[in-house]
């Protein structure tokens, strides 16, 4: 996940140092929020290592995960402040929020796999409909989010860069038993 705020060039973060980075983004991915509460969090695993990770929400649960970061980031000395995150998702949709597979995994048909199980988690919370944001910069995601199906329905400025959102239509939401 590291990865994708390094891509992203927050100026925000631009004085904050890697490993105080990273620990926020551990700590927020041990939460009960981000596992399993108003987040889900999927990862690909190869030998016993994680390899790639997908995570996202309905998108009304937005403020609930955000305020996960900017709690950590308050509470942490290596920022200046709270973080504060852009608005991401639009109305109605189960917001595939990151997707990040190891460098040393990619092309190997990860992402790929990660996508296909998110329409069972956006059924489960009731959305027919999936979203995300890509980056302008990135046409190889780009590409591989094309071939799954997702269509571009308008541009957004995220922080300092201008990404795509992408829908996927996914049928009725399911009904699991508990």
């Amino acid at each position: 996940m590291n990865l994708i705020y390094d891509e992203m060039e927050l100026t925000d973060l631009e004085d904050v140092p890697g490993p105080d980075l990273l620990k926020v983004i551990t700590a927020a991915y041990r939460t009960r929020t981000y596992l399993s509460g108003a987040a889900t969090t999927v990862v690909a695993e190869a030998n016993g290592h994680v390899v790639g990770v997908a995570f996202g929400y309905p998108g009304e649960n937005e403020d609930i995960v955000e305020d996960v970061i900017t709690q950590l980031t308050a509470d942490s000395a290596a920022f200046d402040g709270p973080l504060e995150a852009d608005s991401e998702t639009a109305p109605g949709e189960w917001y595939l929020d990151s997707l990040a597979v190891s460098p040393d995994h990619q092309g190997m048909g990860i992402g790929r796999k990660l996508l296909w199980a998110l329409p069972i988690y956006a059924q489960r919370d009731r959305q027919s409909v999936i979203g995300l944001n890509v980056d302008f910069e990135n046409p190889g995601a780009m590409k591989l989010y094309e071939r799954m199906g997702y269509e571009v329905t308008g541009t957004q400025m995220i922080g300092d860069h201008d990404y795509y959102h992408m829908q996927l239509e996914i049928g009725k939401p399911i009904s699991i038993a508990n």
